[in-house]
């Protein structure tokens, strides 16, 4: 049995991942079981005896995960869209200008380069990533 909060902290992936997963889970023998998803609160007791009952009841119980799945997942699209219609029309306005950079760092990971460590020993001395020392030798290559 799996016990979630909500199905949609299980899935708020596009179509084909959640049905790989939902197969995945279905091949375990595993039952999904959800506290706001009522009709999943049968997986956690003993099965009624009824074959047609419980073979109904799992369906719905399906039908009703697929369903809150979609939901979940057009949620976080619509969230995400609006998300950044909002970033672009602060940034249009002037308003929003993205995260600050971190000056110290930047020249800490100049420092450490100037010094000809690599890129992996600059990252690890400077506490940052290798994505962000290589923005820095990059800015530094186009002076």
């Amino acid at each position: 049995m799996l016990l979630v909060e909500s199905i949609d902290r299980l899935s708020r992936m596009d179509d084909q991942a959640w049905r790989s997963l939902k197969a995945a889970i279905n091949n375990r023998g595993i039952r999904i079981v959800s506290v706001d998803l009522p009709t999943s609160h049968q997986g956690m007791t003993a099965q009624s005896g009824d074959e047609f009952t419980d073979r109904m009841l799992a369906a719905i119980n399906y039908m009703m995960i697929d369903m809150m799945a979609a939901i979940a997942r057009k949620d976080y699209q619509q969230r995400r869209l609006r998300q950044a219609q909002g970033i672009e029309k602060s940034k249009a306005s002037g308003v929003y200008k993205g995260r600050p950079v971190d000056a110290e760092l930047r020249n800490r990971v100049r420092e450490l380069l100037a010094a000809g460590l690599g890129i992996r020993a600059v990252a690890r001395h400077a506490a940052c990533s290798t994505t962000t020392v290589m923005k820095v030798r990059y800015e530094l290559a186009q002076r």
